[in-house]
């Protein structure tokens, strides 16, 4: 396996300077970089496979087809899935929540029922199923965070899962605080109940090794471009059975066995749900970050990323009228933080100019931030090409920018 010293050089985007100072790329949360394997298997695909899946019969559609499909197959051996009939390819995470929100929750969920979520959920593991509540009569019910250590409740668990609870939507990683949650245990207590799981993987997926027959989930979603993939495609698996019940959300080629006038018939899953023309190009090379990831080896990986996070934590917790969010220890990949006097907008902009590339805002958890009592905070997320030396940028900037504010 390489020293994580040779990583960098697999990313190009890294190779540049912002202004006069060397690009410190500390946003990974938002998104990656893509290394040189997945930039080249798009190029190949254009240059020699471009052709659509599925329907043709010369040599560049069954090309396309077989390296779509071995993506598909490629991305189910990743996750650990059964097989590769649950793996749908999507958008992303924020599409799959909502596939599932309005094919198995609009075909389940009555008057009466409930969905659980948690404090600390993204936007997009909030909405789709605020908007699910309003179809189907079903009430929302929140499982707490603890404040600023930044863990889930449980001892609320017991009273709050209770059989009125039809799904439970949570997110692995938590995208503000960089909590890890119990997925296997939630999904398990989640399953005494009768309840369906839905994991938002978008943090975890890049970060954490993830079998998803080991965490017993029945849906999980992910984002290729977290995990240096291409943006503009994901994946959500789901168990097969479930699948298979459930009706489509989108019309049109591709996903039909027979069509009349009147009424048509479905294919099973995966194609039921995949209506029209694929992101092929991106799901070969989603494919390819699989395997560049599984090169690297995601339990070092999960390593690597664990211990440059908690040295952030400690390293910024010595600056003054600094305010962390989040466990000191055992956290994942990035540090949110916050100084009483100073907007995060200004220290992410000021800190591009030492180029060090941040994230500042409500990081789409304008729930959470509200029950903590802040419109927004810093982030900064770490990636396999970051070094000890990224987070001594880190903090020489933020003690910059606390010289000139006060």
């Amino acid at each position: 396996m390489p020293s994580w010293s040779n990583v960098r050089s697999d990313f190009p985007a890294l190779h540049q300077n912002v202004g006069n100072k060397p690009l410190v790329y500390l946003d990974n949360a938002a998104t990656t970089q893509r290394p040189q394997a997945v930039i080249e298997s798009l190029d190949h695909f254009y240059r020699c496979d471009n052709a659509n899946v599925h329907r043709g019969l010369h040599a560049l559609s069954m090309r396309a087809t077989d390296a779509y499909e071995g993506a598909r197959t490629r991305v189910a051996r990743f996750l650990n899935a059964a097989a590769p009939e649950e793996i749908i390819f999507t958008r992303g995470t924020t599409e799959s929540v909502n596939l599932v929100a309005a094919s198995w929750a609009t075909a389940n969920l009555r008057a009466g029922d409930v969905i659980m979520l948690t404090e600390m959920e993204h936007h997009s593991n909030l909405v789709p199923w605020q908007l699910a509540a309003k179809r189907t009569g079903a009430t929302l019910r929140f499982l707490p965070v603890t404040g600023d250590e930044g863990q889930l409740d449980l001892s609320q668990l017991d009273r709050l899962l209770t059989p009125e609870v039809k799904l439970f939507a949570f997110t692995h990683v938590s995208n503000t605080l960089g909590t890890i949650n119990p997925v296997a245990d939630l999904c398990a207590r989640a399953r005494k109940v009768g309840a369906i799981t839905v994991v938002d993987g978008a943090q975890s997926i890049g970060h954490l090794p993830v079998d998803v027959r080991a965490l017993g989930c029945d849906f999980f979603a992910f984002s290729g471009h977290k995990m240096g993939g291409p943006t503009g495609i994901g994946g959500l698996y789901g168990r097969r059975e479930l699948l298979d019940a459930m009706p489509p959300w989108q019309g049109g080629g591709g996903m039909i066995n027979h069509v009349d006038f009147l009424e048509s018939r479905w294919k099973p899953s995966p194609e039921r749900f995949e209506a029209g023309t694929p992101n092929i190009a991106d799901a070969i090379a989603l494919g390819a970050a699989c395997d560049y990831l599984d090169g690297l080896g995601r339990d070092r990986i999960a390593a690597h990323d664990r211990e440059l996070a908690e040295l952030a934590h400690a390293r910024l917790s010595a600056l003054p009228g600094i305010r962390l969010l989040g466990p000191a220890r055992g956290r994942s990949s990035l540090v949110s933080f916050a100084f009483t006097d100073i907007h995060a907008h200004d220290i992410v902009t000021f800190a591009d100019e030492d180029g060090v590339a941040l994230r500042g805002g409500h990081h789409c958890n304008q729930p959470l931030m509200r029950k903590l009592g802040l419109t927004g905070t810093t982030r900064a997320s770490f990636y396999v090409y970051n070094e000890t030396s990224d987070i001594e940028a880190l903090v020489a900037s933020m003690e910059r920018i606390l010289k000139f504010f006060r």
